[in-house]
């Protein structure tokens, strides 16, 4: 297996949960995608819990797999907070390009942009192909990635841009935060730094924090002749979570796919 120490997403363990509080439609989606698989469901990318503790939460025994143990020490806190067991959610240290588990899987997922963390074809045909040997025949495996637009590649690097305000749903408080993008489009590789600017109750900056990450992305017949050739048949591509067919105003690409 891959040796894995430090990660780029462990010093996003204690602001990922209030930065993202925002990102909540995905959840209903993958809850309901769970309990008809039934489960157990492996989802890989489960980060602190985001995910994984709904569908826990719906009663599906969960597996969850990440890279970066500091985002896995948040997600046990919180699963001890709420009294859930291994036997509820199992959480595991490892690469989703090479992992080694002791089950097969009706459902494997990977929520809000976790397979664009994989930054080259080798390394997604990789993961791709691993996930298939944990499938079970005719096994699922759902993902969600965003379409890339024109003017998202055209941004200037060496701006920053108001991405949106969040309000952490924990804590109550504040946050500004400014993205700012590079973009290599040979690689297709998106270099992301996002500026966090905590608020007190004054609405005055008490603290700023940067955080980087990389993403490539990657376009709609891309990924189709991706799976397809990792030995995966199509069964659904939906343009949001509401399971609207994708179509040319599509933000979102919501790949359901079948282990062929």
């Amino acid at each position: 297996m891959t040796s894995i120490s430090n990660t780029p997403y462990d010093t996003w363990a204690e602001i990922y949960d209030a930065v993202y509080a925002y990102v909540r439609d995905d959840i209903p989606f993958y809850v309901e995608e769970a309990v008809s698989a039934g489960g157990p469901v492996l989802e890989l990318g489960c980060g602190t819990g985001r995910v994984s503790i709904p569908m826990a939460q719906a009663g599906v025994q969960v597996v969850g797999l990440d890279y970066s143990e500091a985002m896995l020490a948040v997600a046990r806190r919180k699963c001890q907070q709420l009294g859930f067991d291994s036997t509820s959610i199992e959480l595991v240290h490892a690469d989703m390009r090479d992992f080694v588990l002791d089950r097969q899987f009706d459902l494997a997922i990977i929520p809000f942009r976790g397979f664009l963390a994989l930054l080259s074809v080798e390394d997604q045909i990789r993961a791709l192909t691993q996930i298939r040997e944990y499938l079970t025949p005719g096994g699922r495996l759902v993902f969600n990635v965003f379409v890339p637009d024109l003017d998202m590649l055209l941004q200037e690097g060496d701006t920053s841009y108001h991405f949106r305000d969040v309000t952490d749903p924990e804590t109550g408080k504040n946050f500004v935060l400014w993205q700012q993008s590079g973009y290599d489009n040979h690689n297709q590789i998106l270099a992301t730094r996002l500026t966090i600017e905590e608020l007190d109750d004054d609405m005055a900056v008490v603290r700023k924090m940067y955080r980087d990450f990389q993403l490539r992305y990657a376009h709609r017949w891309e990924l189709h002749h991706l799976l397809t050739s990792c030995g995966f048949e199509i069964v659904d591509l939906y343009g949001d979570f509401d399971r609207l067919p994708f179509d040319e105003f599509s933000n979102e690409m919501v790949w359901v796919v079948r282990k062929a």
